[in-house]
């Protein structure tokens, strides 16, 4: 699985972080940043659950 962000779109509201801190973290100006953008399996279902939880719609999988 292939995790991406629609930069122009997010917010950095940091629920994605939250949800899974081992792929996705905010720099120190608060810019979303994709640490693991092939997703181990391990954490795909945490990688899901951010995705649908983004308030902005700004990630997507594939």
């Amino acid at each position: 699985m292939k995790v991406t962000a629609d930069y122009l779109v997010c917010e950095a509201n940091g629920v994605c972080v939250g949800l899974a801190p081992d792929v996705f973290d905010l720099d120190d100006d608060d810019n979303l940043t994709i640490l693991v953008e092939d997703v181990p399996p391990g954490l795909e279902d945490k990688v899901r659950h951010a995705v649908r939880s983004c308030p902005k719609a700004a990630l997507s999988t594939e």
